[in-house]
């Protein structure tokens, strides 16, 4: 018997039967489905999908809310591919599916998608994003530093009640510390009521991240204060704030705290802790806790090889890398760079080039960080030649390496060629950035070409770099050296006032003292101290000089007084040779030595010179005696300090006293160096 011969009331029964079965199949799924979500089981969301397909789950009128699951919990299940494809069939899109879709592009790594969705939500003005919601998309905002949208987000926490779910207020907080808004995570922060340990890991994480360690530390204090453990993210945080700090004292009860509380098993932890030592300078407590622990990493290793570095203890830096071989443990990119460093400030060559031949057999060469170390460290070891082979064969796309070799021409006195590489450079499409334009302007400012400065300015005024206090200071420099103080001037006064550092008032003045406009320098001077910036050892070096070149020696007694009174801890004996020049150029021998008297370290043989100079000058026996007496004891070898008391003596008609000079001169094997011509 077929169902079309049974009687109606039957044919409802059976109807009936198929509609609670196929419900309750439907319900089953639904279960399962959610299960899935839960545990992330891509293999059973897929057979929990053919089982749908194989009942016709999916054809029926309500089968929204399945699809909806269905796409949920293969985007919870990271399956792009699949959770796209359900997502874009859906008949209906729900605030599940579009959630778990932002959700899932976010943590994959695509949050410009993340986004687009959810404009696509909002504009739909069907759904209401929720405090499942929100996090994720703040999140997006934060991988992408939209500070603007993130704003824009933050208001809609605000207008929809969201914004006080903790899970919320810490994901405005990371976003704000991100974009590098910190008063605005300061609101966030003041704002949320109930604040977790990960509320305040934000927070001091966050000033980290944005170099402000002092501030991460105070945050700590008021977490201290409201009663609230730390946890392992908390002390990762604080030992690197502690270490930019130098604040041994707080860095050590974080060391007390990591092992009272029982974080010492993990080994972060552990090379925070040593890391923290090592950044204050205490090399000491950095080798007890290394000794200490059982196993060790190569950041463990390479931390103290850093270290010892850093500490000038060369020796036992290089023992610590033949242990740590011993040890089984494999040297990293970092490890060799900090090696390499350490060649580059002694400088010895021929451990550098060991080491080359190490990072050539530990397949290293080719790391950005051991390419870089590599040239700086050939070429701080005067072997450019051997500098530039390794730079050709690099792929010359970062602008690292690029950075490396324009500073090692400098370092070799090779301007014209630092200019021709960094044209190279632009050429190549590489992106200069400060670092490039802080090892390439100098080389400008050697060559003092006027042509070239200007064709240097116009590329960074079209570059924007022309803005930025330091490259503006690099130019005032390079014109200055070309003797166009005019345009240099300009560039200063294109600085706001309180962007104007000292390096840069510094720089003018000196370019117009060394051009005679005494002057000038000193009218600058005042300037700058009226302006609130306060002067350094260089700043009065180079108005002295100024007031040297100028001739303006009561201008000059009147600043070096100006120094005495309010600066004594800026005093160098560069100060008192310019000094010593100033007077003793005038004639006043007498009250340049008074001044050598009044000094509280031992006059250089710079300051004898600039005296024995003027004694010359103004041909005065005595005083020029006194000079030479010392610059003998501190420079027998210098045959200029002979010939100088030569020439007093044959200037006052002491021949014989003259010819003693010269038969001194010949006792203490000492030549005269020829004179020598331009003419062929």
């Amino acid at each position: 018997m077929n169902g079309s011969s049974l009687p109606l009331s039957k044919k409802l029964t059976h109807l009936k039967r198929v509609a609670e079965t196929t419900a309750t199949a439907a319900a089953q799924c639904k279960s399962l489905l959610e299960h899935c979500a839960k545990t992330k089981s891509l293999r059973t969301t897929k057979g929990v999908h053919a089982h749908t397909i194989t009942l016709g789950l999916l054809q029926s009128l309500s089968s929204t809310h399945l699809l909806s699951l269905l796409t949920a919990a293969y985007a919870l299940c990271g399956h792009t591919l699949y959770a796209c494809k359900m997502f874009d069939e859906l008949p209906q899109r729900t605030l599940l599916s579009y959630r778990s879709m932002i959700r899932m592009h976010t943590q994959k790594g695509f949050p410009n998608v993340a986004l687009k969705i959810f404009g696509e939500m909002l504009r739909s003005d069907e759904h209401k994003p929720d405090r499942h919601t929100f996090p994720y998309v703040i999140r997006a905002c934060s991988d992408l530093f939209l500070l603007q949208q993130g704003v824009a987000i933050h208001g809609l926490t605000v207008i929809s009640g969201c914004m006080w779910d903790t899970f919320v207020g810490n994901s405005l907080l990371s976003m704000y510390m991100s974009c590098g808004d910190k008063e605005g995570a300061r609101r966030v922060f003041d704002a949320i009521q109930v604040r977790t340990v990960v509320t305040w890991n934000t927070m001091i994480s966050g000033y980290c991240r944005n170099d402000s360690p002092k501030e991460a530390l105070m945050i700590y204090r008021r977490m201290e204060d409201a009663g609230v453990d730390a946890d392992c993210a908390t002390v990762l945080s604080l030992l690197p704030a502690c270490g930019c700090l130098k604040d041994f004292e707080i860095g050590r009860e974080v060391h007390s705290l990591v092992e009272q509380v029982g974080f010492w098993d993990n080994l972060s932890v552990r090379n925070a802790v040593v890391d923290m030592y090592v950044k204050c300078g205490r090399m000491d407590e950095a080798r007890l806790v290394f000794e200490k622990m059982i196993d060790r990493d190569v950041v463990t290793w390479t931390t103290m090889i850093h270290g010892l570095i850093s500490d000038g203890d060369i020796k036992n830096a290089l023992w610590f890398s033949r242990r740590m071989q011993l040890e089984g443990v494999k040297p990293n990119a970092v490890t060799l760079a900090s090696l390499l460093a350490a060649c580059a400030s002694l400088p010895h060559l021929r451990l550098g080039k060991c080491l080359h031949g190490w990072a050539i057999r530990q397949d290293l060469q080719a790391d950005v960080n051991v390419e870089t170390s590599l040239i700086d460290m050939y070429a701080k070891c005067n072997c450019f030649r051997l500098s530039y082979q390794v730079f050709v064969q690099t792929s010359k796309k970062r602008t690292v390496p690029w950075n490396a070799i324009l500073s090692g021409c400098l370092h070799n006195e090779l301007a014209r060629e630092a200019i021709e590489l960094f044209k190279f450079m632009l050429s190549e499409a590489v992106k200069p950035n400060d670092a490039t334009l802080k090892s390439v302007l100098p080389a400008f400012a050697i060559e003092a070409d006027l042509r070239q400065a200007l064709s240097m300015h116009s590329y960074l005024v079209r570059s924007g770099f022309v803005t930025r206090t330091e490259v503006a200071t690099g130019l005032v420099d390079i014109y200055s050296k070309c003797g166009n103080l005019d345009n240099g001037h300009k560039i200063f006064n294109g600085i706001p006032n309180k962007e104007r550092d000292i390096i840069l008032w510094s720089t003018l003045i000196a370019g117009y003292g060394m051009h005679g406009h005494g002057k000038t320098s000193l009218s600058l001077f005042n300037e700058m101290v009226q302006s609130g910036v306060k002067p350094n050892e260089v700043t009065f070096t180079s108005v002295l000089h100024a007031c040297g070149h100028a001739g303006l020696v009561d201008d000059g007694l009147c600043l070096f007084n100006f120094m005495l009174r309010n600066h004594s801890d800026s005093l160098r004996t560069d100060h008192y040779t310019c000094m010593v020049d100033l007077l003793g150029r005038a004639g006043r021998l007498e009250e340049a030595y008074e001044l050598i008297k009044t000094m509280t370290f031992e006059p250089s043989n710079a300051i004898w010179g600039a005296l024995l100079g003027a004694c010359v000058i103004h041909e005065n026996v005595e005083l020029g005696e006194l000079a030479a007496r010392w610059l003998f004891n501190l420079e027998p070898e210098n045959t200029g300090n002979y010939v100088l008391l030569g020439k007093i003596y044959s200037a006052v008609g002491r021949w014989k006293d003259a010819e003693n000079v010269r038969h001194l001169m010949n006792e203490v094997g000492l030549v005269k160096a020829p004179a020598q011509s331009v003419i062929g």
